[in-house]
């Protein structure tokens, strides 16, 4: 039995194919086939059912699964103790939400590769909801997320930052000379994250006892960004990450009392895959967190309007 072997199962089973799995290891089809026929051979039992046409193992090939999990798990630990990081080869299987993909991502995955040019990186970006069932499902390895969810016994999760919103509007939708309670919103056209940070501030808004009259609501920080840039609504954004707008004169910050608690985000792993290695990819996570940069630069990068 070798690695190559409990290797090929397990992306079977992950991915659903041999086709697929074939991809994901960088060789061909027949080799997979091979490799699981090799593994049927030696342990006398049949892994996979092959009266289905997906891919799906047998009991037998249910319990080796589990097993190749564990000494796959296994080998990659003793490599990251015993062996130079930067000479590790790994693929990690990241997922993020769309504001850390918009802003601190590109950096985050630079420094890896500096420190790790041997890990392959594959993002996903997706809801915080739907990150987090596939952390617990096993099919991605670090997740960063809003601290928006109960803790799991499974899960370890370590703190990387934290955003500081605030509600926001198109200027002159709201007169905003002195600060506002916020029961003063409630007759206003709320547009609100369904989200991660969308989760906490609902929980919020019921302890603060207030209940917009009219709300939109959207999964997309893109989304809710253009719709209160069109005066649809009052929305809440990162203050760091809109500045450029509020400069100019395109949003405009509303001092509603009390102020929008702010959000943490935390990098999450399973505890039965936490290595050396993913400790130190949340290091780089913590030093790289940066959720002003994406519209630093890209404003900073407009060139100037001559006459200006």
């Amino acid at each position: 039995m070798t690695f190559k072997q409990l290797e090929a199962l397990y992306w079977v089973a992950q991915l659903g194919g041999f086709r697929q799995a074939a991809a994901r290891l960088y060789t061909t089809q027949s080799a997979v086939s091979e490799r699981i026929q090799e593994l049927e051979a030696q342990l006398g039992v049949a892994l996979f059912d092959r009266s289905q046409r997906a891919a799906r193992l047998t009991d037998k090939g249910q319990e080796l699964l589990l097993a190749a999990k564990r000494m796959l798990d296994l080998r990659q630990d003793t490599l990251a103790r015993l062996g130079d990081p930067a000479m590790m080869t790994r693929t990690l299987r990241l997922g993020v939400t769309e504001l850390t993909a918009m802003t601190w991502l590109p950096g985050f995955i630079e420094a890896i590769h500096r420190d790790y040019p041997r890990v392959t990186v594959e993002p996903a970006v997706d809801m915080s909801r739907q990150l987090y069932r596939q952390l617990l499902d096993d099919e991605l390895d670090l997740v960063i997320v809003p601290k928006a969810y109960p803790s799991h016994p499974a899960l370890v999760s370590v703190q990387v930052g934290e955003v500081r919103n605030a509600f926001m509007c198109k200027p002159g939708l709201v007169d905003a000379g002195a600060a506002l309670p916020l029961r003063d919103l409630s007759d206003l056209r709320m547009l609100v994250d369904t989200s991660g940070p969308g989760i906490l501030y609902d929980e919020w808004f019921k302890a603060a006892g207030f209940t917009p009259k009219d709300t939109l609501a959207s999964n997309s920080v893109v989304a809710l960004l253009g719709l209160t840039l069109s005066g649809m609504g009052v929305s809440y954004f990162p203050v760091v990450t809109v500045r450029p707008f509020i400069e100019q004169g395109l949003l405009q910050s509303l001092p509603v009392k009390p102020e929008l608690p702010r959000v943490p985000y935390v990098a999450m792993q399973k505890a039965s895959r936490k290595s050396e290695l993913t400790d130190a990819i949340i290091q780089l996570a913590q030093a790289s967190y940066d959720i002003g940069a994406f519209f630093r630069m890209r404003f900073a990068a407009r060139p100037t309007q001559r006459g200006a």
